[in-house]
Formats: C-alpha cells, sequence, structure tokens
C-alpha cells in the first residue's frame, strides 16, 4: 500500500506521542520535500521531524512533475501541493491530510484521502489502541489541533465510546 503524508497528521501524531502508529497502519510512507520543509520551518524542529528523520520506513520522494504542483499551488500551500502531486505521480493508494481544501482536491483527483481522526479511528479498529477518547482530548488540548463538538462526539460515536 503506496500512503502519502502531508504535516499535519505527521506533526499532530507526534504531539500526542503516537507516531509510531503510522508505521504499524501503513508499513511505509512516502513524503514530499516540501513536507520535510515544513517540518523544519524557521530553523525549529516541528513535532514529527525529529520521527521522520529516524524513520527507515518513511520515504522523501522528489516529485517530477512540478507542473501540477505549481497549479495546486494557487489553492494550497507548499506542503498541501506536493503531497497530492506525489500522490498522483506514484498512484498512491491513500493520502494522509487533515486540511479542508486539500481534502477536497485530492477527493476531486480520486485519491482516497483521512486525516489524522480517521488514522486513530484505524488505529482503534485495528486494536492498536485501545480507547480513542483520552487521544481526542490530547490531540484538542496538547497538540491545539482543532476538533468541532459535532465532529469530536462523531468520531467517538464512530469508535463505540459514546
Amino acid at each position: 500500500m503506496k500512503v502519502v503524508s502531508n504535516t499535519s497528521p505527521l506533526t499532530n501524531l507526534a504531539a500526542i506521542g503516537q507516531f509510531d502508529l503510522l508505521r504499524q497502519l501503513y508499513g511505509q510512507l512516502w513524503l514530499a520535500p516540501q513536507v520535510w520543509e515544513e517540518l523544519n520551518a524557521g530553523g525549529i524542529a516541528w513535532p514529527g521531524s525529529a520521527e521522520v528523520a529516524t524513520a527507515e520506513w518513511i520515504h522523501i520522494c522528489e516529485i517530477r512533475s512540478q507542473t501540477l504542483v505549481a497549479a495546486l499551488r494557487t489553492d494550497l500551500d507548499a506542503g498541501e501541493a506536493a503531497s497530492i502531486a506525489l500522490a498522483v505521480e506514484i498512484e498512491a493508494d491513500l493520502i494522509l491530510l487533515d486540511e479542508r481544501e486539500g481534502r477536497r482536491i485530492a477527493q476531486r483527483l480520486e485519491i482516497p484521502v483521512i486525516g489524522v481522526l480517521g488514522v486513530l479511528l484505524g488505529a482503534k479498529k485495528e486494536t492498536l489502541i485501545s480507547t480513542l477518547h483520552p487521544m481526542l482530548d490530547t490531540l484538542r488540548h496538547t497538540a491545539g489541533f482543532y476538533v468541532s463538538e459535532a465532529v469530536y462526539h462523531h468520531v467517538l460515536h464512530l469508535a463505540e465510546e459514546d
């Protein structure tokens, strides 16, 4: 299975101590160089940077078609645009992406997409984690990940924790 990740799932899972769920669920990840740059923006090693640097199961892959990246940059930031372009180029089975506009474009390009909440739900389904509720709370309060009340309760319902 080929899975491309944008920055947000990496940083948020690292911030809550659940980065290794990505390896356990997907085996390998492919990242665009722009995602690596975002993980180290401003000379700061953001959450996920150290994990990516040492993970042999993560591949940073140059994008051949910069034309698609440039076209996507009209609506998306560099990491999102490059991640979607990489997913198209390597014919990824899945892209990990949280931002609404990026998700919409990926879906329009027929790339299956999930975000950090989907990763956590998948981990619960595969019994890699026993309960989702405390992770959602940590994601919101420690990582600063915005989850509306409606989505929060919907995810807990899907995880059968409501």
